[in-house]
């Protein structure tokens, strides 16, 4: 049978609590596999499982549980491994790596931000900061009908580079202000929608300055929606992002 995995954690870890139950329904009861300095906390996989609630739940309770007691390196829901030796054999191999990881994750959240412009407010911006728009919306505004369609279709472009302009400038002003108070940065893909979506690894103990720090953002930038979701396991950080390069040993 085939073994989900939750996370990776030190051989050491604590056990976790009897009867710990896991993703599936029945509920599969969670264990561990150890191997050397390293462990793996796992149940069987249920077949076919899709991302309900039940198990999206379950599976954040397990590593929750897990996190609550040591540092673990969390895998993200829907991980499976062919069986308990493929399992062990990742561990052997990588043991490195993880060991590194774990060390660096110890005693820190991930927070994910996700940034948009409130559509008004943004023209407004644009408007009052750009001669062009300014001098294109007057001379519209002076002629007949608000000016000929070339005129019109002229201060529409305008104005849609001007928004984008922004949307950089303002991704990258997001960037500056929150990655001094995070411990790493890692760039979310793009989705549509979204003029930034950013994960940020950030001390447990110092995350209220994190959060203070995304507030500021938001007071001095009203034309920016805001969105923080966190703190979650450090997902993003497993491997190392591009803002944090593998140590390479010699």
């Amino acid at each position: 049978m085939s073994t989900y995995v939750y996370g990776i954690t030190t051989g050491s870890h604590p056990s976790l609590p009897d009867g710990m139950e896991g993703v599936g329904e029945p509920a599969r009861q969670v264990r561990i596999i150890k191997e050397g300095d390293l462990a793996a906390v796992v149940s069987d996989a249920p077949e076919g499982l899709r991302p309900k609630r039940r198990d999206l739940l379950a599976h954040q309770n397990v590593l929750a549980e897990t996190g609550a007691a040591a540092s673990v390196l969390p895998m993200r829901f829907g991980s499976v491994s062919p069986d308990d030796e493929a399992v062990a054999s990742v561990l052997a191999e990588r043991a490195d790596h993880f060991k590194e990881r774990l060390e660096a994750l110890s005693g820190k959240v991930e927070y994910n931000v996700k940034a948009t412009h409130d559509e008004e407010a943004v023209l407004h911006r644009v408007m009052s900061e750009n001669p062009e728009v300014r001098s294109l919306t007057e001379a519209n505004r002076q002629q007949a009908g608000g000016g000929s369609y070339d005129d019109k279709l002229r201060l529409g472009e305008v104005v849609v580079a001007a928004v984008q302009h922004r949307e950089v400038e303002d991704a990258a002003e997001l960037q500056r202000a929150l990655e001094p108070v995070a411990a790493a940065m890692s760039v979310g893909p793009e989705s549509t929608g979204w003029l930034a979506n950013l994960s940020f690894l950030v001390e447990r103990a110092s995350a209220e300055d994190f959060i203070a720090a995304v507030e500021e953002v938001r007071k001095a930038q009203p034309h920016l929606e805001v969105r923080l979701h966190g703190p979650l396991p450090p997902y993003s950080f497993v491997e190392p992002g591009p803002s944090e390069p593998a140590e390479t040993h010699h």
